[in-house]
């Protein structure tokens, strides 16, 4: 059987972390939407050979056990006993170790794939509870909506949908280490956002009050390694991005948008010096 799902990117429109966790890792607060930006993932299952194997048009993506997807489809394999070989086919659309989510997005549309293909009949919150041990980032993932996320990645609130907004999303060619910044917080200097006052606007649907709560605490660390970071973003915002920052550790940076016109202004005016650039609608 074979079936193919559609792997957005993510934006975190708020991205907030209260504390480290015993082990080291962070704890989240976190505003995520998708944006129509996305990996085409098929997976087909056979009986011979019992392997899993991925195949991605990227030369900077492993197909082994590295893989997200391939964790994927191992775990879920593992946990269901089941004997069935895999073979995912990853279209990709999403610039890699962009701080987009791709590699769990694309964990997550094997998880769905799966489910669906060996009739596990998981709802998409048991799928979130698997795809925790992947990632922080898959659990989200698997529903693709705008949400509140907090904890490791489990907490999901779902928030209402937002009205018809775009996402100008921009990678300068630059490669970003999640880890190396995560181990940079000072959790003494970090300068905290206002995620409550963003949920109630969120709540209410004021979507152009709520782009006032926006924003990224990981921002001072990335653009102090990389300065033009900080410049992309205030080129974008001098072009009337009505929310522009850094998504996850970066490198990516996105505006928002109201409407396609603004949007097109700013993808024109930046393509000059970041050739990587996509006008996308909010999902």
């Amino acid at each position: 059987m074979i079936v193919t799902e559609k792997a957005p990117a993510k934006l975190n429109l708020s991205l907030d972390t209260p504390m480290r966790y015993f082990d080291g890792s962070p704890q989240w607060d976190m505003v995520m939407v998708s944006a129509d930006l996305a990996d085409y993932v098929t997976v087909e299952t056979h009986r011979r050979p019992a392997t899993i194997k991925v195949y991605t048009n990227s030369s900077f993506l492993p197909n082994d056990q590295r893989n997200l997807a391939y964790q994927a489809a191992h775990i879920l394999r593992s946990r269901f006993h089941c004997k069935d070989g895999v073979t995912i086919r990853i279209k990709k659309q999403i610039p890699v170790a962009a701080g987009l989510g791709g590699g769990s997005s694309d964990a997550a549309a094997v998880l769905r794939a799966l489910n669906n293909i060996w009739r596990l009949g998981l709802s998409l919150s048991e799928l979130a509870k698997i795809a925790l041990t992947i990632d922080s980032d898959v659990p989200y993932c698997i529903y693709n909506k705008l949400a509140h996320i907090t904890g490791h990645g489990e907490k999901i609130e779902l928030l209402p949908p937002q009205p018809h907004y775009w996402a100008v999303i921009a990678k300068q060619k630059i490669s970003v280490s999640t880890p190396q910044i995560l181990r940079q917080i000072n959790y003494e200097k970090l300068h905290h956002l206002n995620n409550e006052a963003l949920l109630v606007k969120l709540k209410e649907e004021d979507w152009q009050a709520a782009t006032k709560y926006m924003g990224n605490v990981l921002e001072p660390l990335t653009m102090n390694v990389y300065p033009e970071i900080g410049r992309l973003k205030n080129k974008m915002k001098e072009l009337g991005a009505d929310v522009a920052q850094m998504s996850g550790t970066g490198p990516t940076v996105f505006a928002i948008c109201h409407t396609e016109s603004r949007a097109r202004r700013i993808q024109n005016s930046i393509r000059g010096f970041c050739r990587d650039v996509h006008v996308v609608t909010l999902l």
